[in-house]
């Protein structure tokens, strides 16, 4: 058995026998497909394969006091493997509120359970994430990365491989690598939706046929996918008439404005690490070229011209604006999410985001070189 650390959710859903749930086990991340997945594994490795059959205890985060965990950690259990399973969920202000009391328990963790943290953020350079690294367990649950430099990016080449491997191991079907390209390129890395698309070519595709670039194309692009990716190249051109016509397309044939934004805000993130990227190169003075960045921000070089589109794109949107992505992105997401979440608003927040993108004034544009 190999000794529990810090690994990404690939490696563990690959092999979970390799990785014992500890008596503190972490999960942490942003891709909720992923914790998922792993928190289901990791019942059924405590309840001794019978998650469908045996409860656990799952505790709220934000309310749950310590000695009220630590109770239920000392109860052993009359099911599975004798030990009981103890989830908190949302655990961020859990963990900063007792951090002390779970590196003392560390020291001494109780033999009758396993606890569960899950939490969104998990920063490396504090006490308990080096203490926990060397005794019990912490996965990852975020689309894989790769350092570049002294920067991290989203390790496609990672995501393919995981995704041709899903969709054989999960799905019973061959997902050809340019097949995988296509989906990515039409969804992104939100994990839990390509699931989905493969759940909707299995039912396409003999068990083990090959799926191909086509079958992707018809089955998962659509007219409404085909519409979002126009959409966003029409306002990333400087179109704003065309956008705004394709997102009133979409919006009428019921699409759901945070559905629309899932793309579109994923799209123009590439944008905005572009800039942050030259920005820091030259603060460091070091020259380095625009493709050269647009790949380490996520852009491909598939399909063909797709970085010189990109770099037409950048420059259109103008540095200024680029700069400017993850304020106006992450106000538009509060706001579809809160103030402007019903059908009538979120129109309106999505709309002004177009006319932000294709009002780049001349002298902004040439900016990125």
């Amino acid at each position: 058995m190999a000794n529990t650390h810090t690994i990404h959710a690939f490696d563990y859903l690959d092999d979970p026998t390799k990785y014992e749930p500890a008596a503190v086990s972490v999960i942490f991340g942003d891709e909720p497909f992923l914790k998922q997945l792993v928190i289901r594994q990791i019942q059924n490795e405590v309840l001794g394969g019978r998650a469908d059959e045996l409860p656990y205890t799952k505790m709220e985060g934000e309310t749950v006091l310590w000695r009220d965990v630590l109770d239920e950690l000392s109860t052993f259990s009359l099911f599975g493997s004798g030990q009981r399973l103890v989830a908190v969920t949302d655990a961020d202000r859990f963990v900063s509120r007792y951090r002390s009391a779970l590196e003392e328990y560390l020291e001494h963790p109780r033999p009758t359970g396993v606890l569960l943290l899950q939490v969104d953020t998990w920063p490396s350079n504090t006490r308990l994430y080096k203490s926990i690294d060397r005794r019990g367990l912490q996965i990852a649950c975020q689309p894989p990365q790769r350092t570049t430099g002294r920067r991290k990016v989203l390790d496609e080449n990672r995501l393919l491989e995981w995704l041709i491997w899903w969709a054989k191991r999960t799905h019973r079907i061959t997902l050809i690598r340019q097949a995988a390209e296509l989906m990515y390129e039409l969804i992104g890395p939100a994990l839990g939706i390509l699931d989905q698309e493969l759940s909707k070519l299995a039912l396409f595709v003999e068990e083990g046929e090959k799926v191909t670039s086509d079958m992707v194309r018809d089955v998962v692009g659509g007219w409404r996918t085909k519409t979002a990716w126009e959409l966003i190249d029409a306002a990333v051109e400087g179109n704003a008439g065309e956008a705004l016509r394709q997102l009133d397309a979409l919006l009428h044939a019921g699409e759901n404005a945070l559905a629309v934004f899932g793309p579109f805000s994923w799209s123009l993130r590439r944008y905005a690490t572009a800039t942050r990227i030259v920005q820091s190169a030259e603060r460091q003075q070091q020259r380095i070229s625009l493709p050269t960045v647009l790949e380490e921000a996520g852009f491909r070089r598939w399909p063909r011209n797709a970085i010189d589109d990109a770099q037409r794109h950048l420059r259109q949107i103008g540095r200024e604006r680029a700069d400017q992505l993850y304020r106006r992105l992450l106000q538009a997401d509060l706001a579809l999410k809160g103030t402007h979440s019903h059908p009538l608003r979120a129109r309106l927040v999505l709309e002004t985001l177009i006319v932000q993108l294709s009002n780049a004034s001349a002298k902004e544009r040439p900016n990125h070189t």
